[in-house]
């Protein structure tokens, strides 16, 4: 038998072995990001509501823009991924706008939702340069409505303006994508 044809027989069940397994590890990769968004978003949530119920949107304001850079970074080191949100409207001008793979996400998600898909579960994963990216949509939920929607109370607006002079993240309605969860992993 021929040499290069019994090489190419042998090629081809571990290439597809070799494709198998990166199906695997996409699929454990992408339940493990999802499982860190939903951390994320636990442990903010209940702050934010509690800040709210405390000293109102006012107080919100401040308890997000410290405590949600600070969740990420705690997820970061925890996990070994590289936790961000991002927004094609950004409130925070240093770590909220995206790069140019998260725009094209984030401009795909709104194009979604515009053909009726639900934020609730919209996510997209590839590997990109030897990471493995991972976004999940961030929907308006009711809480966000008190700093995210179009008419705010004049005292939210002076925080906001005081907090974030560059915000963008304004004139959401609820259920809107606003924004997204942003992950990376070197594989």
């Amino acid at each position: 038998m021929n040499l290069k044809l019994i090489l190419a027989a042998l090629s081809i069940p571990v290439l597809l072995i070799l494709q198998s397994a990166e199906a695997i590890d996409k699929t454990e990769l992408k339940k493990e990001a999802v499982s860190i968004v939903k951390r994320f978003g636990s442990t903010l949530k209940p702050e934010l509501k509690n800040a709210i119920m405390t000293g109102g949107p006012e107080h919100a304001i401040y308890v997000c823009s410290e405590r949600a850079p600070a969740i990420a970074q705690s997820l970061s080191d925890d996990t070994g991924w590289y936790v961000n949100r991002v927004s094609l409207k950004p409130r925070n001008s240093q770590t909220a706008i995206p790069d140019a793979w998260e725009r094209k996400v984030l401009e795909q998600f709104d194009q979604r939702q515009a053909s009726g898909e639900s934020a609730e579960k919209m996510a997209f994963s590839e590997v990109v340069n030897g990471k493995f990216r991972f976004m999940k949509a961030q929907g308006v939920q009711t809480v966000c409505m008190n700093c995210h929607a179009a008419e705010i109370k004049p005292e939210t607006e002076a925080a906001l303006r005081e907090k974030y002079p560059l915000d963008k993240a304004r004139g959401y309605s609820l259920g809107q994508i606003r924004g997204a969860f942003s992950l990376s992993r070197d594989l």
